[in-house]
């Protein structure tokens, strides 16, 4: 009885699909780590904050779920390689990478500390390469799913987050070529796009000078919520959709860029302008 049973779980490891989330631990992470495991996924997930990956390691036990914390740091080359080893190690396959980990900044680039500009190309762009580089044989033989978790600051930059906002621009000019080498080899790429959403990304954004700016200059509780943005993100991928633009108001900033971009380029400014401390002049 124990051989059958130890048979049994060994062929349902073997059988059950994987999905990797970086930075999941908290914010659109969890909530997609969450998600996917609902869904009968084994989830690998990375983070740095042991106190939050702890939390997402107890509800992903009280739901009985398979799963792999990594305490990784998804700017580091040899961590994410490290992230790809021990999930086939443990599971055998991959055959979904959620690229979320990220992290934002608020100040002018006239104050801005380049150290910090790099930080953010690290973190949200490099670290996506370094994840993909070291996860995609394995998605090319599984025929899987790369999902790029990116922003409406991908398609229209916003003053006083210019490194946030390069560092989205350059993950969708990455992830679109990557999609036109793979798409004849069966690998689905899939960017999403959130407008304001309520994660910890605004509190834990970088002001000029690289420390945490500590407390969001916005209303949260108006936002999409992330398990919105985590619902909306798997439906996308059962449908193996191209793009994913949320909010009405991401969907519209896209749509006036290209039409009136210059006019928009003042909207954005004013409505930039009234956030809480504000460094706008």
């Amino acid at each position: 009885m124990n051989y059958l049973g130890k048979t049994y779980t060994s062929w349902w490891i073997s059988m059950q699909k994987v999905a990797i989330i970086t930075g999941g631990s908290s914010g659109i992470g969890k909530a997609l780590v969450m998600k996917y495991a609902a869904e009968g996924y084994a989830v690998v997930f990375t983070g740095r904050d042991a106190e939050r990956m702890k939390s997402t390691e107890e509800a992903l036990n009280e739901g009985g779920h398979s799963f792999l914390p990594l305490a990784l740091d998804a700017a580091s080359k040899e961590d994410n390689q490290k992230m790809i080893d021990e999930t086939i190690q443990k599971f055998g396959r991959i055959d979904v990478l959620i690229c979320n980990a990220g992290i934002g900044m608020r100040a002018l680039f006239e104050d801005l500390d380049l150290d910090v500009f790099k930080k953010l190309m690290d973190i949200n762009f490099y670290g996506a390469i370094y994840a993909v580089k070291s996860a995609l044989p394995h998605l090319l033989e599984s025929k899987g799913s790369i999902i790029a978790i990116s922003s409406i600051n991908g398609w229209r930059s916003t003053p006083a987050r210019s490194a946030y906002s390069a560092s989205k621009f350059a993950m969708q000019g990455f992830f679109e070529a990557i999609r036109t080498e793979v798409m004849s080899r069966g690998v689905h790429v899939l960017v999403v796009c959130p407008g304001f959403t309520d994660s910890n990304i605004r509190k834990a954004a970088l002001a000029a000078d690289g420390q945490s700016q500590g407390e969001s200059p916005r209303n949260e509780k108006k936002m999409m919520s992330s398990e919105a943005v985590a619902e909306k993100t798997y439906k996308a991928h059962q449908k193996r959709k191209r793009d994913l633009i949320l909010t009405f108001q991401g969907k519209m900033a896209v749509l006036l860029n290209k039409i009136i971009p210059s006019r928009l380029d003042k909207m954005v400014y004013n409505m930039m302008k009234k956030e809480a401390d504000s460094p706008l002049k």
